[in-house]
């Protein structure tokens, strides 16, 4: 009887090291998340890196799918645009399309000076355009 006992105190004095042990292996769960950990000898900071949390496969070729679709209309809204004017142009008697054929030139002339003035008031544009 009193062997019968022993090994039933040992089996369970044995799981209950076990148990105890295992709770022990992981002592900053319950403070959450983990502190800064420094570097040889405690030289450096141990900054961390940003993580970056990749997408799932399918997530990606999705936004692959929407990107291209957007890309895309845009070829198409340009393009349009494009045939838009031209018939503008083409519907218009010949003086009228040389006036708004000149138009059109002063126009870009002046979006480029004006692109070039905000431009050169920045430093590296400034040394692009130093006289």
């Amino acid at each position: 009887m009193s062997r019968l006992t022993f090994r039933k105190l040992a089996v369970f004095a044995l799981i209950l090291a076990f148990t105890i042990s295992v709770c022990d292996a992981q002592p900053r769960s319950s403070r959450g998340g983990n502190p800064q950990k420094k570097g040889f000898f405690g030289l450096f900071s141990g900054k961390k890196r940003g993580n970056k949390i990749s997408k799932p496969k399918s997530v990606k070729q999705i936004q692959k799918e929407q990107a291209k679709k957007k890309k895309k209309e845009e070829a198409e809204y340009a393009k349009t645009l494009k045939e838009s004017q031209k018939r503008t142009i083409k519907i218009q008697s010949p003086a009228v399309q040389d006036r708004m054929k000149q138009n059109q030139k002063e126009i870009a002339s002046r979006e480029k000076a004006k692109k070039k003035k905000t431009t050169s008031a920045t430093r590296k544009g400034a040394r692009k355009y130093r006289k």
